[in-house]
């Protein structure tokens, strides 16, 4: 991990986030005035929204299964990438809004709009509200009980930000929010709540919970300062340990939905890509250095669309055949 700069010394509004992706467009080409916005909304990471969205299109796709369907409802996976972007933009707003003293006493954080002072907490604020009702507004397209599922999120999402300070495992709330489209997905279809939404739900905690402690592996060093509490330093030296067990219990969870929903060959491709992509990831853990860690966490979207893909595969194919 590259050694922490004096905590007088910032990026530069224009240089990239560590963890951003090198060359994208919010660094190169966005209008300097949004440009702190965009990076508050964490649009230079796509990383987030895929993760977010992953759960979501599970779902969509087990229901289809479930359901007879030809496909995944196309209207309901754009909704949810839509929505994707969106709410994980307010949660990051609402993440640096309540972290920004903190974030500015950590290497890879204290360059955010935020703690380098690019943008007020006031701002951010409204930035954040407009990025929440934008996504009320696609929340709105689904039905009744999708809409209600929809806003009960935003309890856990409201206590997120404090669980980093109270608690060892503040990835495993970060899982109850982000794996909350394994249940939308399937309710957007049938209106209620089945054993195969709860599955894949806990599923995509599981796998949650493992990502983010590679994630955190990033931040060892500076959170021990900052005395900022993770996964990956509870875990210590039996780190990789604890992300196989999270990642062989979302393979469990996410098999035995797929054998609910009568999942054929097609879904059983994607979920034995799915398990061996997650198994691929175990074995690099060890002595992996901050970049090292931010690829195999970053790996995991690929993981997640193997799944996706093979779920919807499954579900056309019983239209071919």
């Amino acid at each position: 991990m590259p050694d922490p700069a004096p905590l007088g010394t910032m990026p530069g509004r224009d240089s990239p986030l560590p963890d951003a992706l090198t060359g994208h467009w919010v660094d190169t080409r966005a209008p300097l005035a949004i440009r702190p916005f965009l990076k508050l909304a964490r649009i230079e990471r796509p990383i987030g929204w895929w993760l977010l969205l992953m759960p979501c299109w599970w779902a969509a796709g087990l229901a289809a299964i479930a359901a007879g369907q030809p496909y995944p409802n196309p209207w309901h996976c754009l909704l949810f990438f839509v929505g994707a972007v969106l709410m994980r933009g307010a949660g990051c707003t609402f993440n640096d809004i309540i972290d920004r003293k903190l974030d500015a006493e950590v290497a890879r954080t204290r360059g955010r709009p935020l703690p380098s002072g690019q943008v007020t907490a006031k701002a951010a604020a409204l930035f954040m509200i407009a990025q929440a009702l934008a996504g009320l507004v696609v929340l709105m397209q689904f039905n009744r009980f999708t809409i209600i599922l929809g806003i009960a999120s935003l309890a856990i999402v409201a206590i997120y930000p404090f669980m980093k300070r109270i608690t060892n495992m503040p990835q495993f709330v970060l899982g109850l929010a982000f794996s909350w489209g394994g249940l939308m997905g399937w309710s957007a279809v049938f209106g209620r709540l089945d054993p195969p939404a709860y599955l894949i739900y806990a599923a995509a905690i599981a796998w949650t919970v493992g990502y983010d402690t590679i994630y955190a592996m990033q931040d060892l060093e500076d959170d021990v300062i900052a005395g900022i509490r993770s996964s990956a330093r509870y875990f210590g030296d039996h780190t990789r340990e604890a992300v196989a067990l999270c990642f062989a219990l979302a393979v469990l969870l996410t098999g035995t939905a797929i054998w609910l929903v009568g999942g054929g060959p097609a879904a059983w491709l994607g979920f034995a890509a799915f398990a061996l992509h997650l198994g691929r990831q175990v074995t690099r853990i060890n002595g992996a250095s901050a970049p090292e860690a931010l690829r195999i966490f970053r790996s995991n979207r690929d993981a997640g669309l193997l799944l996706a893909a093979g779920l919807a595969l499954d579900a056309a194919s019983r239209g071919w055949f």
